[in-house]
């Protein structure tokens, strides 16, 4: 099967500025990715690369096996929602959806309106007044609604309550349930998508940290907890990525080879080994206090660490 993006040693500087440094990563069809990362870490550009939006310094990028600059067969099948989605302002809600159909082979019109019921949009509204709230439930129905083979979500949930996001979780599962394409969800609400994404990639300061199925990266990431003297020499065996100590007792995030002999080597020293949250799993990866050069160097992917 051959792979919708295909991306080798890109890279994108601004002058000294180096936001994208020797990446490389394929996305297969029909999977939902978790892009994730501080802020300035790159997702944007990256992003903004596979939709064609900017240029690359040098690198490759292969998106339905083809270059995506202005290539109207890959664009046609690309959707990309950002946080800064901007429309004209002389638009209503009903001429920006109808905009989208136009744009959209896949569009579902049905499917749109029951969205923008979901999100309780006015169609006879002007778009420049509407909330920071109903921009970005615009964005999510002409983002799902398109039902693009390549669907990108950058951090479309700002303004959106709770419940908002809830119907936007719920909605982006059952459609792709339905009709599956290759989603790319860029998000800082991790724990609220953990569930959804399929497979992560990490960047922090322009490099790739992390390539690995979200199930199997949680079972590489464990916190361990006891006697501090029993988690120093349980964490020998794999990277400490943060610790916090209470007199004689420790407890420590480690990241390695986890299997069910490491399970009985902790039970038998005392120590109690819990997996660890994906969000935790990013906070503590692109923590720099916590890492070492060749930690910023390394690439986790499903099965294995490559060294870059």
């Amino acid at each position: 099967m051959n792979p919708v993006v295909t991306v080798t040693d890109l890279t994108k500087r601004y002058g000294e500025v180096v936001a994208l440094d020797r990446v490389s990563f394929t996305l297969a069809e029909n999977r939902i990715y978790g892009l994730l990362g501080r802020n300035g870490a790159g997702k944007t550009t990256l992003m903004q690369l596979l939709t064609a939006q900017i240029f690359a310094t040098s690198g490759k990028i292969a998106v339905f096996g083809e270059h995506p600059y202005e290539n109207e067969r890959v664009l046609s099948r690309i959707s990309f929602i950002k946080e800064s989605q901007t429309y004209p302002s002389t638009l209503r809600v009903k001429h920006v959806l109808r905009a989208a159909a136009l744009v959209h082979p896949n569009w579902d019109e049905e499917y749109a309106q029951q969205l923008v019921e979901d999100f309780r949009l006015p169609p006879q509204r002007n778009v420049r007044k509407l909330s920071r709230g109903m921009l970005s439930s615009l964005g999510i129905v002409v983002g799902l609604a398109a039902r693009a083979p390549l669907t990108f979500f950058d951090e479309p949930y700002l303004g959106l309550d709770a419940v908002a996001r809830q119907i936007f979780y719920d909605r982006l599962l059952a459609d792709f349930a339905e009709h599956p394409r290759t989603i790319v969800l860029s998000t800082h609400l991790i724990d609220e998508v953990s569930d959804l994404i399929e497979h992560v990639l990490l960047i922090d300061q322009g490099r790739l940290l992390l390539d690995a199925e979200t199930d199997e990266l949680r079972g590489q990431v464990v916190i361990a907890s006891g006697p501090a003297d029993a988690v120093d020499e349980f964490v020998r065996g794999g990277t400490e990525l943060h610790r916090v100590r209470l007199g004689a007792m420790a407890r420590a995030t480690v990241r390695g080879d986890f299997g069910p002999a490491e399970h009985d080597r902790a039970r038998a020293a005392g120590v109690d080994l819990t997996a660890s949250s994906l969000q935790d799993i990013v906070v503590r990866l692109t923590t720099s206090t916590h890492r070492s050069a060749a930690e910023v160097g390394s690439v986790v992917t499903a099965d294995k660490e490559v060294v870059g």
